[in-house]
């Protein structure tokens, strides 16, 4: 069979537009990006969803509006990116959709995920069948819903000759461990490392109107507040074992804000907005980098390299504090091995939604915990 397109689509934890992604995905699942598109999320909705990520009145009726309208906005890119590329409706073979994660519970009894973005509204207005809701199967198997992306980063970026860690920093911060393709590949694992740049965007946005700290200059003018820092580093999910996942639900502005009420509380430690920016971005660097360190065979390799992809890339210092807490490896942004970093998780939606159509199930038992690989998303046709 001839290689089929596919689109992958998502808003991420940072919560400020879609990215999506026009790929082309051969039956043996070879993966070639094609183009992509970044599309914008409208005010409104922006606040609509970062609304629904706390708990608030009225819920069910804001949920199931901002469902709808987020579903409509995907159909949009989805338009702009087909005309983008002379391209029609039938050229495509699904879209896999992934909505944009309003709550994220996977320690609760039942645990649960959900996300706004009505796949059957997207099949509808596209006239593409559409693959959805990829992380509730493993959840229903045990597993934490997150991170999906090892799967498809072991696929694309495992090599035989170095150990690689691919670093997503996006709203929120995840890490996928891969050894050498010689060793035994079971050894697989990604987890959620805590904030990545949620916190450190809303504390910018609120103190000087900017969507994001533009190559972290703000922060890197800041001195750390280390009885700040060392608050927030008491947070249980820092010291929390694998397989774990959070979300910008749990790493909310009240979060911070309870965590600076607090810290004026019981010292004379004197606050500035420029060194809060600076300690949020010290507290992604270490949280990142900490659990880096949790994997034993990082110690045991003597090529070893973190390729960063999502937002955080472009965040000049964040990257080399990385680099300074962890000189022993190399940090480069994924780019460097053939994706550029802003559209990773665009095909790994595209990815998956590829997987769902040839019955192929990605095993993540060693990432979420899952009981068992399997078949992710559920498939609305156009029709």
């Amino acid at each position: 069979m001839s290689a089929e397109r596919f689109i992958g689509v998502l808003s991420g934890t940072s919560l400020d537009a879609l990215d999506l992604a026009l790929v082309s995905i051969s039956s043996s699942g070879t993966i070639t990006q094609l183009d992509a598109l970044n599309w914008p999320l409208s005010e409104s909705l922006q606040q609509q969803c970062h609304a629904l990520c706390t708990p608030g009145t009225n819920e069910l009726v804001r949920y199931g509006t901002a469902d709808r309208l987020f579903a409509q906005t995907v159909a949009e890119g989805i338009a702009a990116l087909l005309a983008k590329n002379d391209l029609n409706t039938s050229d495509i073979r699904a879209i896999g959709s992934h909505g944009q994660t309003v709550r994220h519970h996977p320690d609760t009894t039942p645990a649960f995920t959900l996300q706004l973005g009505c796949p059957h509204t997207i099949a509808a207005l596209t006239g593409i069948a559409v693959v959805g809701q990829f992380r509730q199967k493993d959840i229903a198997l045990g597993g934490e819903g997150a991170p999906l992306a090892p799967a498809l980063h072991q696929k694309i970026f495992q090599v035989t000759d170095e150990q690689r860690f691919i670093a997503n920093i996006g709203g929120i911060a995840n890490i996928t461990y891969l050894p050498a393709a010689t060793e035994n590949t079971d050894q697989v694992v990604g987890f959620d490392t805590g904030p990545g740049n949620t916190l450190m965007d809303y504390w910018v946005q609120t103190h000087l109107q900017k969507e994001y700290d533009s190559n972290g200059a703000w922060a890197a003018s800041g001195q750390v507040n280390q009885p700040l820092l060392e608050l927030l580093q008491r947070d249980p999910y820092f010291r929390k074992a694998a397989p774990k996942s959070t979300g910008r639900e749990y790493f909310t502005p009240v979060w911070l804000d309870n965590a600076l009420r607090q810290l004026c509380e019981t010292s004379n430690s004197k606050l500035t907005a420029v060194d809060i920016q600076a300690t949020l971005l010290e507290l992604t660097a270490t949280t990142l980098t900490d659990a880096i360190r949790t994997i034993p065979s990082l110690h045991n390799a003597p090529e070893t390299c973190v390729y960063v992809c999502g937002g955080g890339a472009q965040n000049q210092a964040l990257m080399q504090r990385c680099q300074a807490l962890l000189p022993a490896v190399g940090w480069r942004t994924t780019e460097s091995i053939g994706v550029h970093p802003d559209w990773v998780e665009a095909v790994l939606f595209a990815w998956l939604a590829w997987a769902h159509v040839q019955g192929v199930a990605p095993d993540l038992r060693s990432v979420t915990g899952a009981k068992r690989p399997a078949v992710l998303g559920a498939y609305i046709p156009a029709s």
